[in-house]
């Protein structure tokens, strides 16, 4: 009934969830205290609201959101509050008394304190905002002043309506003393710390604590871009969600020939980037985008489609490839937006007989098969058996990482919601005992509410089964020899961790992004020993869980790679995850939610060629934990080898070759084109056609950048054409 009840209330925790319920019955008991009147049920009662409402911003919660929605936001609620305390002290008999007035004087002023503070805050803010943010680029052709004290600035409106608590709590006081002197003192000290609060804004508003103008700050970009001279790009553009689209690209760009640069549209993505030596520019005003020179770069690589991919696909001396975020037999990689691309690249030929076979417009000499240069980490069964056992382990791992529900309701876009909880039961309870390993998609549950509901109930299954487990005779002795073994890991995974965070961003803490473009440039052996460092994280986190132990992986960390590697097969559903452990030539099972049959699922989808066939009863499941405990046996090894050669290439030469081959291929068809225009119309003018023509007044080609950046916002999301895979 609880878990039913955090769901309704939209809420993540038991905690949350009384808070939420505390909040409103604590306005209630204000309100009747007040009409009573009874000074002490006020007090108490004034404390849970204001306990509850902190504790309820403090984790996001939902409900937060909602009050705003409904104008019953924060300054609402704390001025109800203090209305309610204006009524008890006339309820009570003080109406005509000094301290009455001296109440109402106090919350007018401070009310009146609120507007000053807030447009200070947000002038601050706006003149620290850069129309660009960077990493690994060099500004020091513009002065970026340091930040102003995190303390100011973060939740400025909460911090400045709590500094009513002393006026609140003294007025109370003196209401139930007598001692009108200490709401004299209440009040002052409120309207003074509002006052220094304001007046401490003050100084960062002067021009030497302010960041350059965009024009100075875009002048000093086009400078470094005109020195660095980019000449492949990585563009994306995409929610905070999404940010691992662009992650995967990451090491495969660092290992290309040229200058390398990433382009991005979402301030928010920044943050959410992994740690590179690619310079990164994020440029999220497509009208500075548009005006921007980036004639040096002859290829630029699109990991997803989305509106704000025509801001850069309109620069015709460059080639546009599309590379995808996966390797599916979903819709989505069949996109006819990908027609716009000069070329699509795929890992194998699975991907061009795809495409041939869907008929959306995109030719099939626009199509390269590339590999996949992010399949490097992951380990072959052959790696796995080097000691000669059939698993590395007693028992053998299962991984279950179902995919997302997707924009429709299509039951076979994932198992999770007829399959989900099935799958999980019978690995949970299977005749030879198996660990299970559970990592959902980041996305699930974001559109399907029933998702979300079914993910936490397997969430529940899985931790509730690794807790028996651990009081299960059959393994204490394990987990009890294993326990000293364990304790170093955690030790160093702790260490590892502080290392981690000390590495993490450049710079003093508490800078925010304009501070944090000017300190953020490459250093190579910090992004070394980062990577050092995550590779240890990774081996410590794996030693701190036994064999036997059941986990439950979201998040970024451990990736989804590692899972791969610490596994012995898979279930999963149609997504580029099945491709992806592929390369591990290690057994998989993929459900028919949609119930198309096995022999009609195989037909449709190349990826379960070789996979044994779930139905949304999981009775499948044996013959794939036969697979994994007798490999010998497993009938569909072959199948597997030659489906993995069709789907993601061949192993030599490697992907990451094949991948660099392929951008020089396509960057001298550039250089080509963009010699053939000179020869023909002469060199200003090729230079004409990469620039947007007067983007100051905002037309191009008769619409202007303006109406283009808000019909790429319209599309943003949901995409184009809904193309999220994996």
């Amino acid at each position: 009934m609880i878990s039913t009840a955090i769901r309704l209330a939209r809420v993540g925790s038991r905690s949350e969830l009384t808070a939420a319920v505390l909040m409103p019955l604590g306005y209630l008991c204000v309100l009747g205290a007040a009409l009573i009147p009874n000074l002490w049920m006020f007090a108490v009662s004034t404390v849970v609201t204001y306990a509850a409402d902190w504790y309820l911003h403090q984790r996001g919660s939902y409900l937060v959101n909602r009050l705003s929605k409904v104008r019953a936001g924060l300054p609402i609620r704390f001025l109800l509050r203090e209305l309610l305390l204006i009524l008890l002290l006339a309820r009570l008999g003080l109406a005509e008394q000094p301290l009455f007035y001296a109440a109402v004087a106090c919350f007018l002023l401070f009310y009146g304190l609120q507007a000053p503070q807030g447009a200070l805050t947000t002038l601050i803010r706006l003149r620290r905002t850069m129309p660009v943010v960077t990493r690994n680029v060099d500004l020091h052709a513009v002065r970026i002043p340091d930040a102003p004290p995190r303390a100011l600035l973060r939740r400025s409106g909460e911090k400045m309506l709590h500094l009513d608590i002393p006026a609140m709590a003294c007025v109370i006081i003196a209401a139930a003393t007598g001692n009108d002197l200490v709401g004299y003192v209440g009040v002052a000290v409120t309207i003074g710390l509002g006052l220094v609060y304001t007046a401490a804004l003050v100084p960062y508003l002067r021009r030497g604590r302010r960041v350059p103008s965009s024009a100075a700050v875009l002048k000093a970009v086009q400078k470094w871009l005109g020195e660095y001279q980019p000449t492949v790009a990585l563009y994306f553009s995409g929610s905070n969600e999404s940010a691992y689209q662009v992650n995967m690209w990451l090491e495969a760009m660092e290992q290309l020939e040229g200058r390398p640069i990433i382009i991005m549209r979402e301030r928010g993505l920044v943050r959410k980037l992994n740690e590179t030596s690619v310079p990164v520019l994020c440029i999220p005003g497509g009208q500075h985008l548009m005006a921007m020179n980036l004639d040096t770069i002859r290829v630029t690589l699109y990991p997803a489609n989305v509106g704000k991919n025509i801001h850069m696909l309109r620069v015709p001396t460059m080639k546009h490839v599309f590379i995808g975020h996966g390797d599916s037999d979903k819709l989505a990689s069949v996109n006819p937006f990908s027609k716009v691309y000069d070329e699509v690249w795929t890992a194998g030929r699975a991907g061009r007989d795809r495409y041939a076979l869907a008929d959306v417009g995109v030719l099939d000499e626009d199509i390269v098969e590339v590999g996949r240069p992010q399949l490097a980490p992951i380990e072959t069964a052959a790696d796995r058996n080097t000691t000669g056992a059939t698993t590395r382990n007693p028992i053998p791992t299962i991984l279950y990482a179902p995919t997302w529900e997707g924009w429709d309701n299509n039951p076979g876009n994932t198992s999770l919601l007829l399959a989900g909880e099935n799958i999980v039961r019978r690995l949970l309870e299977a005749a030879q005992p198996v660990r299970l390993i559970y990592k959902p998609h980041p996305f699930t549950g974001i559109r399907n509410k029933k998702a979300l509901a079914i993910h936490q109930r397997i969430t529940a299954m899985v931790r509730n089964a690794a807790a028996e487990r651990a009081t299960d005779p059959r393994w204490a002795k394990d987990a009890t020899a294993a326990q000293p073994a364990q304790a170093t890991a955690r030790a160093e995974l702790a260490r590892i961790e502080a290392r981690l965070a000390e590495l993490a961003k450049p710079g003093r803490a508490g800078g925010d992004e304009a501070e944090v473009s000017r300190v953020s440039l490459a250093d190579p052996q910090r992004l070394a020993e980062v990577k050092t460092l995550r590779g240890q994280w990774n081996n410590a986190y794996w030693r701190t869980t036994g064999w036997w132990e059941h986990l439950v992986v979201t998040g970024s960390e451990p990736k989804l790679y590692d899972c791969f590697n610490e596994s012995d097969g898979m279930v999963s559903d149609i997504s580029s995850v099945v491709s992806d452990f592929i390369a591990s030539g290690k057994p998989y099972a993929v459900t028919d939610s949609a119930g198309l049959g096995a022999d009609e699922f195989k037909r449709q989808n190349t990826a379960v060629r070789a996979a044994v066939i779930l139905s949304n009863s999981a009775v499948e499941l044996d013959q794939l934990l036969a697979a994994v405990s007798a490999p010998a046996a497993d009938p569909l090894s072959g199948a597997r080898a030659e489906l993995k050669k069709y789907l993601l290439g061949p192993d030599e030469p490697t992907s990451i070759e094949q991948f660099d081959a392929a951008v020089q291929a396509l960057a001298a068809k550039a250089e080509a084109r963009n010699t053939g225009v000179v020869q023909r119309i002469g060199t200003q003018a090729i230079g004409e056609l990469d620039r947007e023509p007067e983007v100051d007044s905002g037309v191009e080609n008769g619409v202007s950048a303006s109406g283009a950046e808000d019909s790429a916002k319209d599309t943003e999301g949901a995409e184009v054409t809904g193309t999220l895979t994996g």
